[in-house]
């Protein structure tokens, strides 16, 4: 240990008499770690990490998808984005069934799957304040106590809580809690009206439970109990419809349970459920509701909807981070192999006075090791940078919030002084061993003369040059990644959309969360839109549930009158939305035929349908879909909805898809009950499209304002540019394609970095004989070439490597690429293009240094 403790004390000396060579190899460690980590910290955060709750092992979640917002039906998995058969998702009395008589289970909990919140409109009774906007989720009156969970001020839920006919009541979140309402202690206690109605705040959740859900988005503020849905959701309201899946189940099992003998139990239990309900189900259902099957998941990670969203990005950045890693470390293998060699004399002596090859090794190692820590010391706060730029790219842009902390965590930490430890290890240990070989007989014979043949010096050479190599092929793959990514984003932000969107402002509102009955909205979206149309500036408005580039449209099967019953295998599925008049021409979305959607289309008049190009194609083929009729499945309805226009494809946010359009102002009603809550819930238009060419001056402050004068109450979301929508709508792949272009960036600095060291350590190394050339005859420019040909025959091979690793690389990231090949040879020539340039650059300046070598000198010298 003591011989330890002065090589550890000898190599900080060493350190702190280089301060350049120590700051370098420093830099250099906290770049190829910082980066690392700061990737790592986001795959802990939203892969790896557990929620903040009471025994988190103990917790099982019934069901493995992942899914918004609810299913309808007695089956599930439909093979596409669900495996077939396979169960998830629960209806509030397939949840107390589950509960009932599930004695393995010492709570069972509820909650709404997926991002399905349920949106709000807050403010304090009796308040003067305009309405807040905030997101509410339901949940089972044991949820609380399920996760161990206790209030950090008041109380929290209880069963009482969570009865039919009970006082309605809330709990805020810490998070909300302090940020919204400055951490008011008087907000426990209050009334406040939520959707017009009044709740009691009974208290405050703990700082660090966000809930059994994590999302980059729409996380709840407020948590309401299950049965307060139906005052909140009035005739849409899903608590009593044993069809509509839209609970999650997380339990916490008691000691001692086998979790496959649970999940036999489970499945008995669903099975006897659905037989219970054998004769509300369709024909399709009854033929496939005893092969559905569950599985019981491990749940002390929640719900995690950011880990599928996110999962594929974080693994691909984290090894574009792990090759700038790579690249560091053979940089700083070069520069300790460089150090060892001109040390070699000192080296030479201490072996001709006895030291051991093992105590020479120790002495290097220790120093490559105090540089790796300090290293990771730096690279903690390059982490920390990097993963709140991370979170600035994909999600804080968006004006949003998630419950992800940018700071190191001790697991983090761990894994940066992990990563120090074998860095310091694996790539100094090779400059530590070739330091060792040099021979006690180099010191009797002189430095300079004899010491360039020997086997240390030959096998360093060697070695420096594998690692330029190395480093120029990672730097290929690196930069054609970043070169097909960023290539791939400006494909997708300025691909044909269908409509143009300069020009146009999208509006996002909520009349629900306002309080307006279904027989005010006709005449209050024609306000809205007279109120929009009389701003300086605007041309058109257009009203539509959801619109372009908002990422979803309602789907579900419909039917064609006269064509025959489908197979089970058939697609009839096609989206579908709600529009006012005018919306196609505000949107610029041409009618290619018959007509739009227009004010004659009303209450007494019979209910028409626009349908899309693609809806056309997949459902008529070449035959004139004009005055067909179709409906939404079963067949009893598919008459239901005359063609009235087709129009041209726009992209909802999937890409092109079948679409049909109904009119606002036009209402249909149904027998189903998950069907007439999705007919009453679609006429309530969440968008307001405004056409207002050549940018007016104050056109947002101009449209709130508007808005305003129509209803003060009105809940505005915001008013922003479609361009922005659009930069929005792609936020995961521009934070890919820009920290692939920073890890690019920095892999090509560090590249040419060492390129340059070995360049003029070679320089150097050949003093002598640059010296001879020039006496014998040998002008500046064949000197030149000769050192610019060493460097660029390293990189050349690089090239010869790298080429085909960043063609494998783009086939594996194939499924982020849009509009480009994997190997694109413009990609793949602006790669090399910039390593070449980054070569010139880093070896011309040896080159010319080995020009100015006076042929007396050396030879002098030598």
């Amino acid at each position: 240990m003591r011989t330890l403790i002065q090589d550890w004390r000898y190599g900080l000396r060493r350190l702190r008499k280089s301060p350049a060579f120590t700051a370098v190899a420093v830099l250099t460690f906290a770049l190829g770690i910082g980066a690392t980590t700061s990737i790592f910290t986001l795959v802990h955060q939203v892969m790896l990490r557990s929620l903040e709750v009471a025994e988190p092992e103990q917790l099982w979640r019934i069901g493995d998808a992942v899914r918004c917002c609810y299913w309808d039906g007695y089956t599930q998995g439909d093979g596409k984005g669900l495996p077939p058969n396979d169960w998830s998702f629960f209806s509030w009395e397939a949840y107390k069934v589950f509960r009932a008589n599930t004695s393995a289970f010492e709570q069972l909990a509820a909650f709404q799957i997926g991002e399905a919140n349920a949106r709000l409109g807050v403010r304090r009774a009796d308040s003067p304040a305009p309405v807040a906007t905030a997101n509410g989720e339901y949940v089972s009156g044991n949820f609380f106590e399920t996760f161990g969970i206790s209030a950090w001020r008041g109380r929290l839920f209880t069963d009482g809580d969570d009865r039919e006919g009970g006082p309605p009541v809330a709990v805020m979140s810490f998070h909300t809690w302090q940020g919204k309402y400055g951490s008011d202690s008087s907000v426990v206690g209050a009334t406040y009206d939520l959707n017009g109605h009044p709740f009691t705040i009974i208290g405050i959740a703990s700082p660090g439970f966000f809930g059994a859900k994590i999302a980059d988005s729409d996380m709840p503020d407020f948590w309401l109990p299950l049965t307060a849905e139906p005052l909140i959701a009035g005739a849409t309201s899903r608590l009593r419809n044993p069809r509509l899946a839209w609970l999650d189940l997380i339990g916490r099992v008691r000691r001692g349970t086998n979790p496959k003998t649970l999940e036999a139990q489970l499945q008995v239990e669903l099975r006897q459920w659905l037989a219970s309900h054998v004769p509300d189900m369709t024909s399709q259902e009854k033929t496939l509701w005893d092969k559905q099957t569950l599985r019981l998941t491990p749940g002390g990670a929640g719900v995690s909807l950011m880990r599928e969203n996110y999962k594929e990005a974080l693994w691909l950045l984290l090894m574009a981070a792990a090759c700038v890693l790579l690249v560091a470390c053979a940089n700083i293998a070069n520069v300790l192999l460089a150090r060892g060699l001109k040390d070699r004399y000192q080296t030479a002596l201490r072996a001709a006075l006895g030291a051991s090859r093992a105590r020479l090794v120790r002495k290097a190692l220790a120093e490559s090791l105090t540089l790796s820590v300090f290293g990771a010391a730096a690279g903690i706060a390059v982490a920390y940078a990097g993963a709140r730029l991370i979170l600035h790219l994909a999600i804080t842009a968006r004006d949003t919030w998630a419950p992800v902390n940018p700071a190191p965590s001790p697991p983090v930490l761990l894994f940066a002084l992990g990563i120090s430890v074998i860095t310091g290890v694996a790539f100094g240990i090779a400059p530590a061993w070739m330091a060792s070989l040099a021979e006690p007989i180099d010191v009797l014979r002189g430095v300079n003369r004899a010491v360039a043949g020997s086997r240390g010096v030959s096998g360093t050479a060697a070695a420096q040059k594998a690692l330029v190599i190395v480093q120029a092929t990672v730097s290929v793959v690196l930069l054609s990644a970043a070169a097909m990514l960023g290539q791939s984003l400006r494909n997708m932000e300025h691909h044909n959309f269908g409509f143009d969107i300069d020009g146009r402002y999208l509006v996002s509102i909520d009349p629900r969360t306002s309080g307006y009955r279904q027989e005010q909205l006709v005449p209050r979206f024609r306000e809205i839109a007279g109120q929009l149309q009389s701003i300086p500036g605007v041309r058109m408005v257009g009203g539509v549930l959801e619109a372009p580039l908002k990422g979803w449209v309602w789907p579900h099967n419909i039917l064609i009158e006269g064509n025959p019953e489908p197979g089970m295998s058939d697609d009839i599925s096609s989206g579908w939305t709600r529009v006012t008049p005018g919306f196609f021409k505000t949107l610029g979305d041409k009618i290619v035929m018959g007509r739009p959607v227009t004010d004659e289309d009303n209450a007494d008049t019979r209910p028409v349908a626009v349908v899309n190009d693609a809806f056309a194609r997949k459902f008529f083929g070449k035959a004139n879909p004009i005055g067909q009729h179709f409906g939404p499945a079963p067949a009893k309805k598919a008459g239901m909805y005359e063609i009235v226009g087709v129009a041209a494809d726009v992209d909802f946010g999937d890409g092109i898809e079948p679409m049909y359009f109904l009119p606002e102002a036009q209402s249909t009603h149904f027998d189903d009950p998950e069907a007439e809550e999705r007919e009453v819930s679609s006429h309530y238009l969440y968008n307001v499209v405004v056409w207002a060419p050549g940018k007016p001056p104050n056109i947002e402050v101009l449209v709130k304002r508007a808005l305003a004068d129509v209803d003060p109450n009105l809940l505005i979301y915001g008013v922003e540019p479609y361009s922005e929508v659009v930069h929005a709508n792609f936020a995961q792949q521009n934070m890919i394609a820009s920290l692939t272009w920073l890890f690019g960036g920095v892999g090509l600095v560090l590249a040419a970095v060492g390129l340059y060291g070995v360049t003029a350590y070679g320089v150097e190394q050949r003093t002598s004989e640059i010296g001879v050339r020039m006496a014998l005859g040998a002008d500046r420019g064949s000197v030149v070439a000769m050192v610019l040909r060493g460097a660029f025959g390293q990189v050349g091979i690089g090239l010869a490597l790298g080429i085909p690793a960043a063609i494998g690389t783009g086939r594996l990231i194939a499924s982020h690429l849009f509009g480009v090949r994997p190997w694109d040879p413009l990609m793949l020539s602006g790669a090399a293009l910039l390593l070449v340039l980054a070569t010139l650059s880093a070896a011309v300046f040896p080159a010319r240094r080995a020009t100015r070598v006076d042929p007396m000198v050396a030879l002098r010298h030598e």
